[in-house]
């Protein structure tokens, strides 16, 4: 786990780098991006940034290609925010959680429709042998005369 100023840090580049992703960076291969996390190295010096894309594969590879051309610009101006001695370094990564999360989602979309069709043939079903399957020990009858004696 990151120390408390390490993620104090990298929440801080998060906001820097959307907030120039939406005010600043005017480049049209840009498209609609959402920063969903920063992780930084304990040293401070590498910043990892994951980013969704909304839109087709196309638009993601256009995105990650603006993203490196204003990795400078974006590195400038994180520095000049947070006004370190070491500005980290930027690497832009595509996260692929939602998509995972979207076919998980499908996924057990799908477990729960065959759970209910499974459910509605059970309904009304009766056991194939007899009603209590277990077996039971069988009673003695014992002779009262025997007993009084």
């Amino acid at each position: 786990m990151a120390s408390p100023r390490v993620r104090k840090i990298a929440d801080r580049i998060q906001v820097i780098v959307a907030e120039m992703l939406e005010r600043r960076i005017k480049d049209p291969r840009l498209g609609f991006v959402t920063v969903t996390e920063v992780r930084l190295t304990g040293d401070a010096q590498n910043a990892t940034v994951y980013y969704t894309v909304l839109g087709e594969d196309a638009d993601q590879q256009a995105t990650a290609t603006a993203l490196e051309s204003a990795k400078g610009l974006l590195r400038s101006e994180v520095g000049k925010q947070l006004g370190m001695r070491h500005v980290p370094s930027l690497a832009f990564e595509f996260d692929g959680v939602p998509e995972t999360a979207r076919h998980l989602d499908e996924v057990l979309a799908r477990a729960r429709a065959a759970d209910e069709a499974v459910a509605a043939a059970r309904e009304g079903a009766q056991p194939a042998g007899e009603a209590d399957p277990y077996k039971k020990p069988r009673e003695v009858e014992v002779d009262e005369e025997a007993e009084d004696q």
